[in-house]
């Protein structure tokens, strides 16, 4: 994974070894306020956690129903992440005519939810169990209907159970135009969390899933 500096505005990504945490460099000079989803000067990169999916590895829905990533979410989604080399993943978010705001054009909230499933995701290669605190986006261009949105999500820090993330997602592939940027504050919680303000029914159901890989999955992101 790789260190975030600001640079004349914006954010510049700076690769890194995934040895030993590293602390986050911030410019000496740099004055103005931090915003909440920047990490402060004490935070660090940590390693990959050894639980973490290998790099290329598909992460499956983390809870059937999720309306990001749930198979069982007739309107939701459904997206696949991709696990990175690094403190990064990877998603595809095609846009279908359900998901139009204006005429022809993807709706803004569905896009901020896609960026919000994708860098919820980073948590599964961190081990921890976390939910969106505070989510930033830019909308730089209109993604149209029948386009791909390829997004790219990275840690850009961690202090105590803050974990900071930033993304950007393209049209059509990688190398594609950017239309939408990011930047996130996720905080890690227990598993009482989810089971004392989650509906009973949906809670039960997935703690009975015999599948103990699924029921851990189930709490491992954003709800």
């Amino acid at each position: 994974m790789g260190r975030v500096a600001r640079v004349t505005g914006s954010i510049a990504f700076q690769p890194a070894s995934t040895g030993s945490e590293q602390p986050v460099e911030r410019p000496a000079a740099q004055l103005a306020p931090l915003s909440p989803t920047t990490p402060p000067p004490a935070a660090v990169l940590p390693p990959r956690a050894p639980e973490a999916p290998a790099p290329g590895a598909v992460l499956g829905p983390h809870y059937e129903h999720c309306f990001g990533c749930g198979p069982q979410a007739p309107a939701g989604l459904r997206m696949t992440v991709v696990a990175g080399e690094g403190l990064d993943v990877t998603s595809e978010f095609t846009v279908g005519a359900a998901h139009q705001g204006g005429p022809g054009l993807a709706h803004g909230g569905l896009l901020t939810t896609a960026m919000d499933e994708t860098l919820g995701s980073l948590n599964w290669l961190l081990h921890s169990a976390a939910v969106t605190g505070r989510l930033e986006t830019d909308f730089v261009r209109p993604v149209p209907v029948d386009s791909v949105l390829y997004i790219h999500a990275w840690v850009t820090g961690v202090h105590g159970r803050k974990i900071y993330s930033a993304a950007e997602g393209r049209i059509g592939g990688p190398d594609g135009p950017v239309a939408i940027k990011a930047q996130a504050l996720f905080i890690q919680v227990k598993l009482e969390h989810f089971t004392q303000h989650g509906r009973p029914e949906d809670i039960k159901k997935a703690l009975d899933d015999p599948d103990v890989f699924k029921r851990a999955r189930a709490f491992e992101v954003n709800p």
